[in-house]
């Protein structure tokens, strides 16, 4: 497996884009406004999208990637999301306001967008590629993503505060690797509630966490990575954090 990072931003301005990974060519996971750095042909290979949540910053560029690329497929995009997240894009992005209902047109039998529930802990298999979606706790439904070769995971939290379970759930990975978690917020702007992490909170779970990996920062709050990142590095030095970039690529 290759993973590409396309946006890894909590936000825009400049050169940030909004979270967005590519694995391989045919599979996203999350649609932020980092897809909008694949060329239309790039955008056409893509045939899986898998999302965390709803949030504009995770899944705004599902229709523009759909009606890009639409002249280029015969095939529908495959979007697994949650139930949850499934209803709120229904009912939000594609229901003939703001965007055209892409899931029955240009028609019902091959619509330009189709969706594909997926469960927490409940893996699925493209190929010899196994990707398995994660429990978090964000302010609305979420899941993370474990991506695995079969030779190593990559894994990837999503938006979350701290969750007990997604730290007991990494603990069950053999072959874990790479961990990408998000921290968007400084120590003293944080709470449970706010469905982030911060450096104490991203420790907290580090605490629980019976494996060694690499362990990489995204989704840092826009004019502040600096700020967030010296905190992570104070707090969870044991596991020496990287600040993760835009352009970044992982084989494993």
């Amino acid at each position: 497996m290759q993973l590409t990072v396309l946006g890894c931003s909590a936000g825009i301005g400049g050169a940030r884009r909004t979270t967005s990974l590519l694995l391989d060519k045919d599979i996203l996971i999350d649609a932020g406004s980092g897809v909008g750095n694949l060329s239309l042909d790039e955008m056409a290979c893509v045939d899986h999208v898998f999302l965390t949540h709803a949030h504009l910053d995770h899944s705004g560029f599902v229709p523009l990637l759909a009606d890009a690329a639409a002249f280029l497929r015969d095939r529908p995009l495959l979007v697994h999301a949650l139930d949850e997240t499934i209803a709120a894009l229904k009912a939000h992005m594609f229901n003939g306001v703001l965007w055209p209902d892409y899931t029955v047109k240009p028609s019902v039998d091959v619509p330009y967008v189709r969706f594909v529930r997926v469960d927490h802990g409940v893996p699925v298999q493209l190929g010899n590629r196994r990707i398995l979606p994660l429990p978090v706790c964000h302010s609305i439904p979420a899941a993370g993503y474990c991506m695995d070769s079969g030779k190593a995971s990559f894994a990837f939290s999503a938006d979350t505060t701290h969750c007990d379970a997604f730290w007991d759930a990494l603990n069950g990975i053999e072959n874990l690797r790479y961990l990408m978690v998000e921290v968007t917020l400084r120590n003293a702007d944080a709470s449970i509630a706010s469905g982030h992490m911060s450096a104490r909170l991203l420790a907290k779970g580090l605490d629980r966490l019976k494996k060694n990996v690499e362990l990489y920062i995204t989704h840092l709050e826009p004019g502040k990575e600096d700020l967030v990142m010296d905190e992570v590095l104070k707090m969870c030095k044991s596991f020496s954090p990287v600040r993760m970039h835009q352009g970044q690529r992982f084989v494993f």
